[in-house]
């Protein structure tokens, strides 16, 4: 049964009801589970019969090796090693703006709530923060008020948006 902890889920705090799977198990925990991109290739026919398994991705693992899995996924976590990793936010947009994922997009591992805003600009939805407090931690998400970059959240350059 998965740990009633805490995330940040579509700009509200929630109990989180999937387990993360990061070590290897013979057998995974009851309930949905988030399991490493080897596992789902290692065991995808089993796997992919249920409709409680999700995968998570190393900051080394394209998103391109989930091939046309990507869109039957119920949610795909992104693995942040460490805060300075930025490889993670380049997965995220990839994930939604060339794959059309629309599915909960998760950040999980080592990154900070000032990270939040930029984050969610790239298409996370949903935040396993850890060693923080997530109510104060939702501000973050509206750090800025006007963004001059396009992105996943924005596709309009602000230039457009003041012409009108």
């Amino acid at each position: 049964m998965p740990d009633q902890t805490k995330i940040i889920k579509d700009g509200a705090v929630v109990s989180d009801e999937w387990h993360l799977v990061r070590e290897e198990t013979a057998e995974l925990p009851a309930g949905p589970c988030i399991v490493p991109l080897a596992r789902w290739q290692a065991e995808r026919d089993t796997l992919s019969a249920r409709n409680d398994i999700a995968v998570w991705l190393a900051s080394d693992q394209s998103p391109r090796l989930l091939g046309d899995d990507i869109g039957k996924l119920p949610l795909i976590a992104v693995d942040f090693p460490g805060f300075a990793d930025g490889r993670g936010f380049t997965y995220g947009r990839e994930l939604r703006e060339q794959h059309g994922f629309t599915g909960e997009l998760r950040a999980v591992g080592e990154f900070m709530r000032d990270q939040l805003a930029y984050l969610s600009r790239c298409g996370f939805n949903s935040f396993a923060l850890q060693n923080s407090d997530l109510t104060a931690a939702l501000a973050s998400l509206k750090d800025f008020s006007v963004h001059y970059q396009v992105s996943v959240d924005n596709p309009v350059p602000i230039f457009r948006v003041r012409a009108n």
